[in-house]
């Protein structure tokens, strides 16, 4: 872990409201004349570590896997690897650098504003869970007033698996789905047409750094190993289209349309000052099953991350106003921890691969105004939310850009940031 108190030779890098201080240091991708590169952030502006390998700041053993226009080469060299990538960084940016390399780093320095981010991990799977208990609980109210929870839920982490082919970057328009939407009455048709009910989704996406072989579960006492960083996550949801098919084998066309991810990924070991014990189950709860249970995940196994969704309409954006704020709500309060995610998914052998995401499900918080998602928000369009420019909302209409941010704070420790994930909603094509 990083030394807090350490400074960088960035002056904005030590500034106490920046997302990305030394002690970050979150990997991603951008574009140089036509090619991926990858980087770090520092302050307001990414480091190019492709240039910094053609240069010799990094260690030779680290000089194919930062020049791939991707993280899964790093990933596949393992914990030694990723431990020397971020100590070589701290350093060259350390404001103590040799000045031989703080020269050649300054070179390699591009501003974070005039970048073109892309992806930094190719996802080879991706699964969606259900972790927050404060959103399964209010959904099923919604829905099935007399048992919110179904039974399962409190005995094993509730997941499906979702479309890794749509994950797309922060900053990519999502465009609105056309689907098939519940029938008025069961002698009509059903229609075929843009979504009337398109949503977000609050989520954390969890990166796999270290795969399993098949049919070889991963003990939760090594979960947290396998686990290479996080980023913030948007899985859209078209609710109409989503009530008519999800029944009886869950979600489909109502959600693989579009994912939207941060394009920083925040690394585990940074992470590490932000942990907090898992969620309390009450003794009426059931017990934990072995393969779901240490001590060490109970203890620290959560991850303090504080959340917040934004929307910025047409018209606010005409009229030069800031996005408003439709909730905060924060990762520590989910009933399950990544480890747990880890350990289930894997219990019947399931092999998981470098660059997986696994992504916790909508997070919302106890209360209505921490809710991740406007299905939560509005009671599924009964409640419209008033804006400051004397528009509401139910669900979200063309022109609308949503943003997701988070960030972690601790006693002694710098503030970090985990960006911004964002997408603005485009008509529905013809």
């Amino acid at each position: 872990m990083a030394n807090p108190t350490a400074k960088s030779w960035l002056p904005e890098a030590n500034h106490p409201t920046t997302d990305f201080p030394l002690t970050h240091l979150p990997y991603g991708a951008f574009l140089v004349e036509g090619q991926q590169h990858l980087c770090v952030a520092i302050g307001d502006h990414l480091l190019d570590l492709h240039s910094c390998a053609s240069t010799g700041l990094l260690p030779p053993t680290l000089t194919e896997s930062c020049q791939a226009p991707t993280l899964n080469l790093l990933m596949s060299q393992g914990h030694a690897a990723w431990t020397l990538l971020r100590k070589t960084l701290t350093a060259l940016l350390h404001i103590d650098v040799n000045p031989e390399h703080k020269e050649k780093a300054e070179a390699a320095l591009h501003s974070i504003a005039g970048a073109s981010l892309q992806k930094p991990v190719h996802i080879p799977n991706y699964t969606d869970f259900y972790a927050s208990i404060h959103h399964a609980t209010r959904v099923g109210q919604l829905f099935r007033p007399d048992q919110p929870l179904l039974p399962n839920y409190k005995h094993i982490p509730i997941g499906y698996h979702g479309r890794a082919s749509s994950i797309i970057v922060s900053g990519y328009a999502v465009t609105r789905p056309v689907g098939q939407s519940r029938p008025f009455s069961p002698d009509t048709q059903s229609k075929f047409l843009p979504t009337n009910a398109l949503d977000y989704e609050l989520e954390l996406a969890l990166y796999i750094g270290t795969p399993n072989l098949l049919s070889a579960p991963i003990p939760i006492s090594e979960a947290a190993g396998h686990l290479f960083g996080i980023s913030l996550l948007n899985d859209w949801s078209a609710r109409d289209v989503q009530s008519w098919e999800y029944q009886p084998l869950g979600p489909f066309l109502a959600k693989n349309f579009a994912t939207s991810i941060s394009p920083w990924v925040t690394p585990m070991s940074a992470l590490e000052p932000f942990h907090a014990p898992a969620a309390t189950r009450p003794d009426p709860d059931p017990k934990l099953l072995p393969y779901l249970h240490s001590v060490a995940d109970q203890n620290h196994g959560s991850i303090d991350v504080k959340l917040e969704v934004l929307i910025s309409t047409f018209t606010m954006r005409e009229n030069n106003l800031e996005p408003h704020s439709l909730s905060k709500s924060s990762a520590e309060g989910l009933y399950w921890t990544p480890s747990q995610l880890v350990a289930h998914h894997t219990s019947n052998g399931c092999n998981l691969q470098i660059g997986d995401v696994l992504a916790t499900g909508t997070i919302s918080g106890p209360s209505e105004a921490s809710a991740g998602c406007l299905l939560e928000l509005t009671r599924n369009g009964a409640r419209p939310i008033p804006l400051p420019t004397g528009e509401s909302r139910t669900f979200l209409q063309d022109g609308d850009e949503i943003i997701l941010r988070g960030s972690c704070e601790a006693p002694g420790h710098p503030r970090i940031g985990l960006g911004e994930c964002r997408a603005t909603i485009l008509p529905a094509r013809t």
